[in-house]
């Protein structure tokens, strides 16, 4: 199976290791896993790499995992599209095309992500949508 974020590898090779503990060394590694566990319906990894000062940032991981579910079971990822990276030591920045469906219609996005690190790891902050 070729990966969902779309790098042309496939999963095992490319966001799976990712999903299954191996830590991303770069802010675009977690950007792709995580588009990529949105498309797999993997909210605990969604979860476990969402930086605690983020807007969406639940302690009820209960609610959360299920609105996760919810939104990947109704959504079909299509394709994603990097459309520039910047990386500092502890602070990075994605702008990505997210191409995506529900329910019949398209539900495209761009998004300008902010990611940060915390003790070593490389957690998504925020993000800034645009249409």
């Amino acid at each position: 199976m070729k990966c969902p974020c779309s790098s042309g590898k496939p999963y095992e090779e490319c966001c799976k290791p990712f999903h299954q503990g191996t830590l991303p060394t770069t802010a675009l590694q977690l950007m792709r896993s995580r588009y990529s566990a949105y498309a797999l319906n993997l909210p605990d990894y969604l979860i476990a790499t969402t930086h605690p000062q983020n807007s969406n940032y639940n302690k009820n991981t209960e609610a959360w995992r299920e609105s996760l579910t919810q939104f990947s079971l109704n959504t079909t990822f299509h394709r994603l599209e990097i459309l520039d990276f910047k990386e500092k030591k502890s602070h990075a920045t994605v702008k990505f095309t997210a191409y995506l469906s529900q329910q019949g219609r398209d539900a495209t996005f761009t998004e300008e992500s902010a990611f940060e690190t915390i003790e070593g790891r490389w957690l998504y902050k925020s993000g800034l949508i645009s249409r």
